[in-house]
Parts: structure tokens; C-alpha cells; sequence
């Protein structure tokens, strides 16, 4: 979760999609890697978990989404990342 807050972190709107690009890059993701399905096939399991990870952080109040498919960070959101914070777990966030 920490690296989709920190993408956030420049205060600017980001879509969804393109976040998944960055952190695919920012990781070396290999195509072979970004191919690999859910066991159910219904989606590719690296966007899964980054779409889980936006959902861990809105719930969080950490990002916010004010329209489909785009999402940024929030005023908690960027006070939490200037204490740079270890690894963000989703039993360690303030979740409803």
C-alpha cells in the first residue's frame, strides 16, 4: 500500500490505470508477471492487488476518489507519508 501512497504523495490527481503502470515499472514487473491471472481468471493479479491497496487506502481516508478511476491523496494521507512510515498494513490502518 505504501508505494500507491507515496505515487499519491505529489498532491495530484492520478487515474487508477496508469498508477498500476507506474508501480508495474517501478517493480520490474515483466510482462509474464502482469499476464498472470487470478486463480478464478477474472483479472490480472497484479492490478488485484492494487486495486485492493487503493481500497485499503480510501477506506483509510488516506486517498480519495472523487471520480471513476481516479484517485488522490488526502490531507491525512500526506501527513502520515511526511513521518515516512514503515510498511503500511491494512490491520495497522483506521479502517471502518
Amino acid at each position: 500500500m505504501l508505494p500507491l501512497l507515496r505515487l499519491a504523495g505529489d498532491a495530484q490527481e492520478h487515474r487508477f490505470r496508469d498508477a498500476v503502470e507506474q508501480l508495474a515499472v517501478e517493480f520490474g514487473i515483466s510482462d509474464e508477471e502482469r499476464s498472470a491471472m487470478l486463480p478464478s481468471g477474472t483479472a490480472p493479479l497484479f492490478d488485484n492487488r492494487v486495486g485492493w491497496a487503493r481500497t485499503y487506502l480510501k477506506q483509510a481516508a488516506l486517498i480519495e476518489s472523487r471520480k471513476r478511476g481516479v484517485f488522490r491523496i488526502t490531507p491525512t494521507g500526506a501527513e502520515l507519508l511526511s513521518k515516512n512510515p514503515s510498511p503500511l498494513l491494512s490491520h495497522n490502518l483506521s479502517l471502518p
